[in-house]
């Protein structure tokens, strides 16, 4: 059928459509008094916003006069003439289809493009544009001029997921349709001809050309007078740029959500304070996300630094990109924790009094699972290395002196302790939560090391710090949340153990910059190559860095907390300590410093080849001289009491161990403990 075919049969359509008579207004009534939820950063910095995801209707008494004349000039300027088709428009469209050889949409009203969005597909066909017609009809005899025009400004497209003018005027301007200005209502008024290319945030000088597209039309059809066009030029728009940080201000909501309900971020109307710094966010992402590339294309990760003397969550990011993926990994993924979860059985070991210079040897032992079955924790790449004093064995993070460590402190004593700092251990539970079995979120990890950075105090991680609610002109505080959760001194010496690990351990990349700034940090590697973390801390910020795959899969030899984790962690902490002073982790009362050989663990003799000042918990410090070098072995010390035998009942049976201030040795010997089975070997745990 011809174009000039088409044009005398939609003259001809008078026949019902079958459009059903129905309500105008579709959407639920924007409420009068509306603004949306702002987030402002730590120094009052703009962040972004948070915005009401319902679609609302806007009655048409609502929407400025301004902007119906200005979609009736730009879109079909005789819209209150013609009953639905304008037939010189399909005169002039049929120039363009001889032209073009094809059917355009040149001609279309604006009742034909009301049907088109509500009720047809986009495909240019004749089918379809006889159907448009005459449904565009009907409409016309059902419905007046200005429920068409309200409900065509409330179902049109404005591009970035704006679809109807109540999101239109949010999201470019945050504001309600009424309180736009003329420049605002120009720009709004030329999108639909090309959502994506004239909306706000397209390029400036393309937008600045519709809209002064849209103000000709206007004087064109007398709608609007040149100087009047001139003035509005002179007051360009102010236009709502998108927000910042986009996976820090998705957990902002979900904590308004948790603490007030969904309604909140329909009614909007709140100021949020942020505990976040934007410099460090900004740091952050684009650390995060160069440290990815360097990895692999499809890897991801999340980054989050904390203040730990509040708790405040300085920089979170959840991924490489929000818009592709946002998913939050940095508060929702759990995953295994692997050898980041060591010190907290260290820092167990050490209120037991157990202390960093004992000896411990790491010859693997066998554990009954029952049902003739057993598990051999074994180190990473298998290997040996004998007698090991624990602040080694943790630089190391060996897995068999981990264990071993876990079955000497308990299990519940461990999960006590666990909990104090935040996480809290669930099946299996046993002997395999020392290498990292326990699935945890990267924020969840990173306060539990609070303790250790803050002198055993723990602080709840905080991403609001306060809300003012602009309707009630009220303020909301949230202050920092503080509990103890180690003693000071265990927190200290199992600090000064950790800062081994950056030195000659499975983080040594980091010794430099160690050097240079007292900190302190360990790694995690799982089973497979799967999850790499490395969390590390100065005494001004912890951060935590962890690097995986969504769907977890091996990452390959190689793939471990110190290679891969460990230098994004390192380029953004430089990035965020840069310009300020270096700071060294105070020492509490409780913490005395003995010289021993670390060989054997005693005191030092003069004839000691090696010899190394250690740290001790009060009343833990060795008395005896190494015999090694014509020492002598003192009797039990009053002050080291036994230690008693684990009672968890997966552990029946334990041997008890007795705890003296003498070096700690276990014999190679097998353990006919009961275990029950871990998920998966966990031998690869860094």
């Amino acid at each position: 059928m011809s174009a000039a075919a088409v044009c005398l049969v939609l003259l001809l359509l008078l026949a019902s459509s079958g459009v059903s008579q129905e309500p105008v207004a579709t959407h639920p009534i924007l409420p009068a008094r509306y603004s949306s939820i702002k987030v402002f950063d730590r120094e009052g910095r703009f962040v972004g916003r948070i915005i009401p995801e319902k679609r609302y209707w806007v009655p048409i008494q609502r929407i400025p006069d301004f902007l119906l004349n200005a979609v009736v000039a730009v879109e079909d300027a005789r819209f209150y003439e013609h009953n639905g088709i304008d037939i010189r428009g399909i005169a002039r469209a049929l120039v363009k289809d001889v032209v073009k050889g094809k059917l355009v949409e040149g001609g279309s009203t604006i009742t034909q493009q009301l049907i088109k969005n509500r009720h047809l597909s986009g495909v240019k066909t004749i089918d379809r544009k006889l159907t448009e017609g005459r449904m565009a009809l009907e409409y016309e005899r059902k419905y007046s001029k200005k429920q068409i025009l309200e409900m065509y400004l409330n179902e049109i497209y404005y591009g970035n997921g704006a679809w109807g003018i109540a999101q239109a005027a949010r999201i470019y301007f945050d504001k309600s349709p009424q309180e736009l200005s003329e420049s605002e209502c120009a720009i709004l008024a030329g999108i639909p001809k090309n959502p994506g290319r004239y909306n706000p945030l397209g390029k400036p000088e393309e937008v600045a050309r519709r809209r002064d597209i849209v103000l000709s039309r206007m004087v064109d059809v007398g709608m609007l007078s040149a100087r009047q066009k001139q003035k509005v030029r002179s007051h360009p728009a102010s236009v709502i740029r998108q927000g910042q940080a986009p996976y820090y201000v998705a957990h902002i909501r979900n904590k308004l959500i948790e603490r007030f309900g969904p309604q909140v971020i329909e009614q909007g109307g709140l100021e949020v304070t942020a505990a976040l710094d934007l410099n460090l966010q900004k740091l952050a992402e684009k650390t995060l996300r160069d440290g990815l590339k360097r990895v692999s294309a499809d890897v991801q990760g999340a980054l989050l630094c904390l203040d730990p003397a509040t708790g405040d969550v300085l920089a979170a990011v959840g991924g490489t990109d929000f818009a592709r993926n946002p998913y939050n990994r940095a508060f929702h993924a759990r995953r295994q924790a692997g050898s980041a979860i060591k010190p907290f059985i260290y820092a167990a070991a050490l209120e037991k009094g157990i202390t960093a210079g004992s000896i411990w040897n790491d010859t693997p032992v066998s554990y009954s699972r029952g049902n003739s079955q057993s598990w051999k924790p074994l180190n990473y790449g298998r290997e040996l290395y004998g007698d090991l004093p624990l602040r080694q064995a943790l630089a190391y993070s060996n897995n068999v002196i981990a264990v071993k460590l876990l079955e000497a402190v308990g299990v519940q004593d461990f999960s006590d302790l666990a909990e104090r700092v935040g996480l809290s251990p669930r099946a299996p539970y046993d002997l395999s939560l020392a290498l990292g079995t326990q699935d945890v979120t990267l924020s969840d990890l990173v306060s539990a090391y609070s303790p250790l950075a803050n002198g055993g105090i723990r602080t709840e991680g905080r991403s609001i710090i306060r809300i003012y609610d602009t309707h009630r002109k009220t303020w909301t505080e949230n202050p920092a949340s503080k509990t103890p959760a180690l003693s000071p001194a265990a927190a200290y010496v199992t600090t000064r153990m950790l800062e081994d690990v950056m030195i000659h351990g499975t983080a040594k990349s980091l010794k430099n910059f160690n050097r240079e700034r007292p900190s302190a940090g360990k790694t995690g590697t799982t089973d497979d190559y799967r999850d790499a973390w490395f969390i590390g801390y100065t005494p001004q910020v912890v951060t935590g860095v962890w690097v995986g795959y969504d769907k977890p899969r091996p990452g390959g030899k190689g793939f471990t907390g110190g290679a891969v984790a460990a230098p994004i962690w390192e380029r953004f902490m430089r990035g965020a300590l840069a310009g300020k002073p270096a700071a060294d982790f105070t020492r509490p009362e409780g913490v005395v410093t003995a010289t021993i050989d670390p060989a054997t663990g005693y005191l030092a003799a003069p004839e000691c080849s090696e010899k190394r000042d250690e740290f001790f918990l009060t009343g833990t410090e060795p008395t005896g001289y190494c015999p090694k070098h014509g020492g002598e072995i003192p009797a039990q010390s009053p002050a080291a009491p036994l230690l008693e035998p684990d009672t968890s009942p997966e552990l029946e049976g334990t041997m008890p161990l007795r705890r003296t201030n003498q070096p700690q040795k276990l014999q190679q010997e097998q353990h006919p403990h009961r275990l029950s089975p871990a998920p998966g070997k966990q031998d690869s745990s860094l």
